[in-house]
């Protein structure tokens, strides 16, 4: 019994020393590409900060009427919706230049935020892309005729944006891609508990 348990202290002890090694090597690689995902995190900033103000400005007058993006609830989410990822973009661009420990709760949590403002992003631009969509095109099947014709500045405007938007939600995705790797990545293959042959993964806290 005590060769038995010497046994078992002993291979902990060699996979607490692994883990140990496992979670510096993480740390150094971490420190590594610290500087790219904090440009890559900051890049979305200008993006949907660019993109909102040119919603924002999008309006246009003429004989036939007035039209502004405020007119439209595609497009006034569009602005919201790039106001908070811009906010996001630049608490998580200040959250990863600082060195600090890589956990599995910290690892979560930015998976999961990168995951909410890359959806955020992604529907605004969808629906605002399906109203631009109906402005160049209209729908003969419910008789609406296309208005670009006549608010072409408006629409071309809205265009910029959208295109703009669209360029930050790629930024998103990568961003998504990063975090999920390490969050993933962190997990190491199951060890057996006893004789029972019981497994569960081993990850750090």
């Amino acid at each position: 019994m005590s060769k038995m348990a010497e046994e078992k202290q002993a291979a902990a002890g060699v996979a607490e020393h692994q883990h140990q090694q496992q979670l510096a090597a993480g740390d150094s690689a971490a420190a590594r590409v610290r500087p790219v995902e904090t440009l890559l995190r900051a890049a979305p900033l200008g993006l949907c900060v660019a993109a909102m103000a040119i919603m924002l400005r999008d309006k246009q007058s003429n004989d036939f009427g007035t039209v502004a993006y405020s007119d439209l609830g595609g497009f006034k989410y569009l602005v919201i919706a790039n106001g908070l990822c811009a906010a996001y973009s630049l608490c998580s661009a200040f959250y990863t230049a600082v060195p600090r420990p890589t956990t599995l709760s910290r690892s979560w949590i930015v998976f999961l935020l990168d995951q909410v403002f890359t959806y955020l992003i992604l529907a605004a631009g969808a629906a605002s892309a399906e109203l631009l969509y109906l402005a160049y095109n209209g729908d003969k099947e419910v008789t609406w005729s296309e208005a670009c014709g006549v608010f072409g500045s408006f629409c071309h405007q809205a265009r910029t944006s959208v295109v703009i938007t669209f360029a930050s939600v790629v930024c998103f995705v990568l961003l998504s891609l990063v975090s999920s790797y390490r969050l993933f990545s962190s997990y190491e293959a199951p060890v057996p508990l006893g004789n029972k042959g019981v497994e569960i993964a081993a990850y750090p806290r």
